[in-house]
């Protein structure tokens, strides 16, 4: 009997050490507010709209145990993308859709304070902290694939662009027609300009499709934001 205690006892305090180290993580879970969708719809550029990048953006994030906050209040992810003004709708901004911040990642790492910081050179995202719903690193320039190519749509300043430029696979319902704007979540690119240093806007994509994504450095991935 004393040696079955003397083995039980550690046991305990092992278990008990266990689950103290792992009330941390499921704090950051409740608290993250900010990632890149780990895998993208598939579909190229064509997301279902606004309402399927968000549904992702949702879908991801409850399944990664940030669907709440650690009160348990249901928190609401919005997609960080642009749509153009068409057929008498008028036009969203990506940075009009993304709450006030701040926001951290699946790390525990504030990447903004504030949409101010967003925009600014301030801001904390890079390869290292534009982390997946689950914590995981992007594929990024000297990857193999590179997969740093985030679709957004959007301008440096987070603002769509004007409807004469079809810079969002019609407002993210085509993977055929027109092409999308994309920003680098690693902030490198084949040179050294302000652009293929910007997360929200480097380049276009060579068009919608699946393989026209995947050959410009994507994969259909893109930012994903707590609004609440």
């Amino acid at each position: 009997m004393k040696n079955f205690a003397r083995i039980v006892a550690p046991a305990a305090a092992l278990a008990a050490i266990s689950l103290i180290a792992a009330q941390p993580a499921q704090a950051q879970s409740a608290a993250t507010a900010f990632f890149v969708t780990s895998n993208g719809i598939g579909n190229g550029g064509n997301l279902g709209g606004l309402a399927g990048a968000d549904n992702q953006c949702q879908t991801l994030a409850q399944a990664a145990g940030a669907g709440a906050k650690a009160s348990g209040e249901v928190k609401t992810w919005r997609a960080y993308l642009s749509t153009q003004a068409a057929d008498g709708a008028p036009a969203v901004n990506a940075r009009d859709r993304i709450g006030k911040g701040p926001w951290q990642n699946a790390k525990g790492v504030v990447i903004a304070t504030s949409i101010d910081d967003l925009f600014s050179d301030a801001n904390k995202i890079s390869k290292e902290s534009g982390l997946t719903e689950k914590g995981t690193v992007v594929n990024g320039v000297g990857d193999t694939p590179n997969q740093h190519d985030m679709l957004t749509g959007s301008g440096m300043d987070g603002k769509a662009f004007g409807g004469n430029l079809n810079l969002t696979c019609n407002n993210w319902t085509s993977g055929n027609f027109g092409a999308a704007m994309v920003g680098h979540v690693d902030r490198k690119g084949n040179a050294d300009t302000v652009f293929q240093h910007n997360w929200s806007a480097s380049h276009m994509s060579r068009g919608c499709s699946q393989p026209d994504l995947v050959a410009t450095g994507g994969a259909g991935l893109f930012y994903c934001f707590a609004t609440n």
